[in-house]
């Protein structure tokens, strides 16, 4: 059995298929009942925040005659199961979504209503903030065109007690032979053929939906019911149905221009992300959710944009699952929609990523049936897991879970749009409730209801199922959590691939119930998978590891430095967000007891990545050959170089010792030959990132349109010359060249904009440039004839002084920023041989909040009680 390295318990229990999942920017979500709790991976036991589900108000849908109360379409809404509403899905939006730059996480509710929430990064509470209801935004279109029926319906009054019923599912309306376990009981309400008791006594008509059955005891008509049309029982169900979600799935990132603007400020390209919400109408929803313009850590009151696209009438039954997938070619985007029904009907969907910008608001959503991959039958499908490997962009792979316990792989050649049914796998008793892709499409993870995990490899049209890895680096102790599980309700996969997240439900039964049976109801696991045997060796050193270290046999260790390297590799493209805590993690783990196998991993990670070609070299050797070639490196394997060298070769010193450089001499004096290879190469590293950015900075100032809106334009041109200036010897030629081209440029301009000196926030004396990390002001002289000298931060992207408001903090090099920096700065290649082109043409004004040296997400740095993302 393989050993978990860490678990976090939880309080209440999940319910549902999916319950958990990973975000990009390493946080994890888990729906437990009427909770969502979200944690931080890499602090199990610290700090977490928490959604809160609310009981909503029902929507004003219409009224139904009393006698039509008993009519059988009615039945679902007259029975009440759950007084309390409950999570049914959950999912993560890309990178970039919320007005931090952070992810968005949409829950989908038991009474049908999805709401958007973000992190409160500038509210100092543990609970998150919700940014928009798209269920309100559902309910104002379907009422503005009448529910979609074209006959006007007849708007007699009736003046009639009414009563309300709730809509609410458990997992037996999907998958009504299957075992929902122990520790669930559902509580349902006292009927007598599908109406409440009470109803009976005071009879009482439908109005709406989302509310739990109760008798409308008024005895005087209410002003909005008098507004309500009279509808049919038959209209009632339908328009309950149209407005009851059960899934929810967002699309990556779109970044395209819209053809139908013509003012030249609506050039710039649109980002944002499909949506798409099923429901059990057997309609999706498809929504076009717009990344904002710009981000801040201060204004807690910006909304992303939220535009309903159209309505997808996409299978006869409910929508049980929904996946989507970026298909990207040189021409154009397109987005693949996966959806399966409980129906048992699986297809896939094809939309125009320029048709999705440019629709708004139609009955038909701009997707077109690509593929029926699986016609109905009998078996519901539970769970889908959609992906398109990297290495080969043309390619989907669908794993489909079913309600009977088995799944089924099916491959596409999108250029054929050829389907083929790779396997058929009974994997578990009881219903699939997770499938997880994991190293490009080369393994699955499967989760069932009967407390199963199983992990599978594919090859070519094959499928054989693996174990997991039972070897664990640096095993944490874990005995004071129980180990009484009776069902795994979702699996979910780190962004580094390396770790694999498992949310299982625990068997209360068999727990103090004064205590344990209290406290916990539900635990995650984590899992090691980088010893996952893919039959494939990624450049691995195999004459370095030839016997067994500390339990870990030689195949074992080679497939983790295959994995990791793979890893690594992985990151190195731009469009990926760089978290990779997870290999941090496991280095550090394996550097406790073999550090010359970490030492080799990183001598073949730097050889394969650096100097273009595994060399059979030391780790001394590669690191003194990369110094000479950091100018031909691209800007995203410096970071990486960076991270490495602060987290884990360095992990022992502090981040302000650094970058201060205190104590240099001292420290690499002290310090093994080794080491201080790795501090240099961090130094020039950084000092390369660094004239990079005065590069971008210094030609954008140059540009002969900077000035005008719409373009990124530099900030701190002053205290960038000083740094010149301070460091002419050590810089490259053709930046003293270009400083010398901006500061003749400054004198024509003649503008006092552009003054060197800068003043102390705190006492308002002068304060001078000799450092771009601190700076100290002159200070004022006191009562008692002492000068007192405020020590300020300096802006990594613009070197001035921070002003004394929030700021952008950097987890990993502990640096602040208030401005940030233009996204070319993070996709360049390496440095620029002519600037030129650069000078000619304006940088784009889009900045993302990225660390200019580490390129990892920056953040408002959070109290130590509240919780806040890890990316390393």
């Amino acid at each position: 059995m393989p050993s978990r390295f860490q678990a976090a318990q939880l309080v209440a229990s999940p319910l549902y298929p999916n319950a958990i999942a990973w975000s990009d920017e390493n946080l994890i979500a888990v729906a437990c009942g009427h909770l969502v709790t979200i944690l931080n991976p890499a602090l199990t036991l610290g700090p977490r925040g928490l959604i809160t589900i609310p009981t909503c108000e029902p929507y004003p849908i219409g009224l139904v005659k009393k006698e039509d109360l008993l009519a059988g379409c009615l039945l679902p809404n007259a029975l009440s199961r759950d007084r309390r509403p409950c999570v049914r899905s959950i999912s993560w939006s890309p990178l970039g979504m919320a007005p931090n730059f952070g992810c968005l996480l949409a829950v989908c509710t038991t009474e049908g209503r999805v709401k958007l929430y973000r992190s409160p990064f500038c509210d100092f509470c543990a609970e998150w903030i919700e940014v928009i209801d798209i269920s309100d935004r559902l309910y104002d279109f379907l009422a503005k065109t009448n529910f979609g029926q074209s006959e006007i319906l007849d708007s007699e009054i009736v003046h009639e007690q009414t009563t309300q019923v709730r809509l609410s599912d458990n997992l037996a309306d999907v998958f009504p032979n299957t075992i929902t376990g122990k520790g669930h009981k559902r509580r349902r309400a006292s009927t007598t053929n599908g109406i409440d008791k009470e109803s009976e006594t005071f009879g009482g008509q439908l109005i709406g939906n989302g509310e739990k059955l109760h008798a409308g005891s008024s005895p005087h008509t209410n002003t909005r019911e008098e507004q309500l049309p009279k509808i049919t029982a038959d209209q009632y169900a339908s328009r309950s149905q149209m407005l009851s979600s059960i899934v929810v799935a967002w699309s990556p990132v779109l970044c395209l221009t819209s053809k139908i603007c013509t003012a030249p400020q609506n050039d710039s390209p649109h980002r944002f992300s499909i949506f798409a919400v099923g429901g059990k109408a057997g309609k999706i929803s498809i929504w076009r959710i717009h990344a904002p313009q710009c981000y801040s850590i201060e204004h807690n009151r910006v909304s992303p944009g939220v535009m309903l696209v159209g309505l997808l009438q996409a299978h006869n039954s409910w929508v049980t699952a929904v996946n989507l997938a970026l298909l990207s070619s040189n021409s154009n985007h397109q987005v693949l929609l996966a959806s399966a029904s409980s129906d048992g009907s699986v297809k896939i969907w094809l939309g125009n990523g320029e048709k999705l910008l440019e629709s708004s608001e139609s009955d038909n959503a701009p997707f077109v049936l690509l593929k029926e991959v699986i016609f109905g039958n009998i078996v519901p499908v539970s769970v889908l897991s959609l992906v398109i490997p990297v290495q080969a962009p043309y390619k989907i792979l669908l794993a489909v879970g079913k309600g009977s316990g088995s799944f089924e792989v099916w491959t596409c050649d999108i250029s054929s749009c050829k389907f083929d049914k790779a396997c058929s796998q009974d994997a578990h008793d009881y219903v699939v409730t997770g499938l997880a892709w994991a190293f490009d499409g080369c393994c699955l993870y499967s989760c069932g209801q009967d407390n199963y995990v199983r992990s599978w490899l594919l090859h070519g049209s094959s499928l054989c199922e693996v174990s997991i890895p039972s070897c664990t680096p640096g095993l944490r102790s874990s005995t004071d959590l129980p180990d009484v599980f009776f069902s795994c309700l979702g699996v979910a996969v780190s962004p580094g691939n390396l770790v694999v997240a498992m949310v299982r439900n625990l068997d209360v039964d068999q727990l103090d119930h004064m205590y344990e049976g209290r406290a916990q109801k539900a635990i995650v696991e984590f899992f090691w998978i980088g010893g996952q045997n893919l039959n494939m060796l990624f450049n691995t050193s195999q004459d370095f590891v030839k016997e067994s270290f500390h339990g870990f046999s030689q195949s074992e260790l080679l497939y983790w430095e295959s994995n990791i390297l793979w890893s690594l590799k992985n990151f190195e493209s731009p469009d990926k967000p760089l978290v990779i805590w997870d290999i941090i993690a496991s280095l550090l783990a394996f550097k406790q007891f073999m550090p010359e196998y970490v030492d080799r991993i990183l001598a073949s990670w730097l050889s394969m990545s650096y100097l273009g070609s595994h060399m059979d070299l030391s780790i001394n050797e590669v690191l003194t050959h990369i110094s000479d070639n950091l100018s031909k490196i691209t800007s995203r394997q410096l970071h990486i170089l960076n991270i490495i060298c602060r987290c884990l070769v360095l992990s022992m010193l502090k981040a302000d010792e650094i970058n201060s450089k205190l104590n240099f001499e001292e420290q690499t004096s002290a310090a093994g030959e080794q080491q201080t290879l790795w501090i240099k190469l961090l130094f020039r590293s950084e000092k390369e990132l660094r004239e990079r950015l005065l590069v971008f900075s210094f030609s954008s100032f140059l540009a002969k349109n900077f000035i005008e809106t719409g373009y990124w334009h530099p900030v701190g041109i002053a205290q960038m010359e000083q740094w010149v200036e301070l460091n002419r010897d050590h810089v490259n030629d053709q930046l003293n060249v270009l400083t010398s081209e901006v500061q003749k440029h400054k004198s024509r301009l003649s503008s006092n904009k552009f003054e060197v000196e800068e003043r102390c926030s705190y006492c308002s004396a002068s304060v001078p440039f000799n450092s771009p990390e601190i700076a100290f002001c002159q200070g004022l002289e006191s009562s008692n004839r002492d000068m007192q000298n405020h020590k300020l931060v300096r802006c990594a992207v613009s070197m001035q002084v921070c002003p004394a408001t929030p700021l952008w903090h950097c987890k990993c090099c502990n640096r602040w920023a208030s401005k940030l920096a233009p996204e070319t700065l993070f996709t360049k290649p390496g440095y620029p041989v002519d600037f030129k082109p650069l000078t000619e043409a304006c940088v784009e004004e889009l900045s993302k909040p990225l660390c200019p040296f580490c390129g990892i997400l920056l953040q408002r740095l959070q109290p130590d009680f509240l919780l806040s993302a890890s990316p390393v």
